[in-house]
C-alpha cells in the first residue's frame, strides 16, 4: 500500500525545486529559503485527520444516492470547521435539495494521499457497496513528491475504470493551482503553479476519453482563492477552509445533478419500454 506523505511546505520545496533542474544552484537555495518561511508559516493546526461527515441526507426522499468521494486531503474535507462543511457533506447534502432524493455520502479519500493510493481507497470499500456516482479530487500530493505526471494519469485512469465497473459515474475535479498558495512567493509559486495545472491538464486528458466528466477547479474556483484568501483558506493557509469547501462543492454539484438526472431518465425510458 503506498505510504500516506502529508503535503506540506517541506515537500513542496523539495518536489519542486527538482522540477527546476535547470535552476543554477543560488536559485535552488532561494527555493529553499522560501520553503523554510512557508513551513514557518503555514505550520500544522489542523491535523492530519479530517472531521467524519458521512451519513445519509434528506433520508425520507425518494430512492437513494450513493455519492463516493475519494482522494486526499481536499476530497476528506481537512480545513472543514463542522463535519456538515467538508466536501463531501456540502456534496451530499446540496445534491439532496436539488434532486429530491435521499443521498448517502461515503468517504473514502485519506489527508496526505497521492494518486497512487487510489487503487487501495477502491478496494477497501464494501464487497457489495455499488456507487451511483463519485467524486475524485487528488493531484497536489503528487507534485509535491515529484511522482511523474504519466504515473500520477496512469493511477487515475485506472481507478475511474474501476469506479465505473461499479456502476457509478465519475466526476473528477483536477488538480487545484498549488500557485494560489500565498505563503509562497516567488519564484517558489510559479513553479508550483506550473508543475499543478501540467498534471491537471494531463488529468483531463486521461479521464475525458473515459466519459468521465472533468472540472477544472483551478479556472472553476481558483479566482476566490485569489481574490479572497483570508476567507477560503483554514487556518493553515494552506488547505481550503469551510467557505473554500462550499465554492469548490458549487462548482461540482451542477455536473453531479446532472448524472442523477440522466439516469433516471434512463430508467424511466427502461420501464417503459
Amino acid at each position: 500500500m503506498p505510504v500516506r506523505r502529508p503535503l506540506t511546505a517541506l515537500a513542496l520545496t523539495a518536489g519542486l525545486a527538482a522540477l527546476a533542474g535547470s535552476v543554477a544552484l543560488g536559485g535552488r537555495g532561494l527555493l529553499v529559503r522560501q520553503a523554510a518561511h512557508a513551513r514557518e508559516l503555514i505550520g500544522k493546526p489542523l491535523g492530519e485527520d479530517a472531521l467524519v461527515a458521512d451519513r445519509t441526507w434528506k433520508k425520507k426522499q425518494g430512492r437513494r444516492v450513493e455519492l463516493l468521494v475519494l482522494g486526499d486531503s481536499i476530497a476528506a474535507g481537512l480545513g472543514a470547521d463542522r463535519p456538515r462543511d467538508t466536501l463531501g457533506a456540502r456534496l451530499a447534502r446540496t445534491l439532496a435539495k436539488r434532486t429530491g432524493r435521499a443521498v448517502r455520502l461515503r468517504t473514502a479519500a485519506v489527508v496526505g494521499s497521492e494518486t497512487s493510493a487510489l487503487p487501495a481507497q477502491v478496494a477497501g470499500l464494501p464487497p457489495a457497496y455499488r456507487p451511483d456516482l463519485a467524486v475524485v479530487v487528488v493531484g497536489g500530493n503528487d507534485v509535491t513528491h515529484r511522482v511523474p505526471v504519466a504515473e500520477s494519469v496512469a493511477h487515475l485512469a485506472a481507478c475511474v475504470e474501476a469506479l465505473q465497473e461499479l456502476g457509478a459515474h465519475v466526476v473528477v475535479g483536477t488538480c487545484p493551482d498549488l500557485g494560489m498558495l500565498r505563503p509562497l512567493r516567488q519564484p517558489l509559486r510559479g513553479l508550483a503553479s506550473r508543475a499543478s495545472r501540467q498534471l491537471a491538464a494531463a488529468q483531463a486528458r486521461a479521464v475525458d476519453p473515459l466519459g468521465a466528466t472533468v472540472v477544472s477547479l483551478s479556472d472553476a474556483v481558483g479566482h476566490h482563492f485569489v481574490r479572497e484568501p483570508d476567507l477560503m483558506f483554514s487556518l493553515d493557509r494552506f488547505h481550503p477552509s469551510s467557505v473554500g469547501y462550499k465554492r469548490t462543492a458549487q462548482a461540482l454539484v451542477p455536473h453531479l445533478v446532472e448524472a442523477v438526472d440522466r439516469r433516471a431518465g434512463q430508467l424511466s425510458f427502461a420501464t417503459t419500454s
